[in-house]
């Protein structure tokens, strides 16, 4: 249960972190902070083995859902469209340990010239290089569906 915490906290300092540097109003932040907080609990939570142990891209899509319908339901009471408040709390999920990851295999790959070295490298890039662009994928799928599902209430927060 601390660990989910703990994830949760880090994730919203993260989010008023982003939030201050994009130019968010002030009265967004806190919103901002529990939206991180709970969209990055909800994927830590899916990808525990004592849960299911989902994969991270679906736990990422359905976190991501998860924060676009909270940025859509809270947006109103701060009266910022829902993208100020989901932009800086998925910022946390972006999956960068997998670009890293795509990014030292590409330079593997260039470095070694021995077939079996050169195809471990390769799938190494394969797999990290997919992983990460399906993870933004399905963050960015996640988090518009409920602005478009519920249109009139996301467009009346700034009214």
């Amino acid at each position: 249960m601390i660990d989910i915490i703990e994830d949760g906290l880090f994730a919203a300092i993260a989010a008023i972190g982003f939030s201050s540097i994009s130019n968010t109003p002030h009265r967004a932040y806190l919103t901002c902070a529990l939206i991180a907080a709970a969209g990055h609990s909800i994927r830590y939570i899916l990808t525990l083995h004592e849960f299911g142990g989902m994969h991270i891209i679906p736990a990422s899509t359905a976190a991501s859902f998860a924060i676009g319908m909270l940025a859509v339901l809270l947006a109103s009471r701060i009266k910022c469209p829902a993208e100020v408040c989901f932009f800086p709390a998925l910022l946390p999920m972006i999956p960068g340990m997998y670009a890293y990851r795509t990014i030292e295999a590409v330079l593997y790959c260039l470095y070694h010239t021995q077939e079996e070295a050169f195809g471990h490298y390769f799938y190494l890039l394969a797999y990290n290089g997919l992983t990460c662009m399906f993870i933004i994928l399905g963050m960015v799928i996640g988090a518009t569906v409920p602005v478009f599902l519920f249109k009139k209430l996301s467009f009346t927060a700034t009214r």
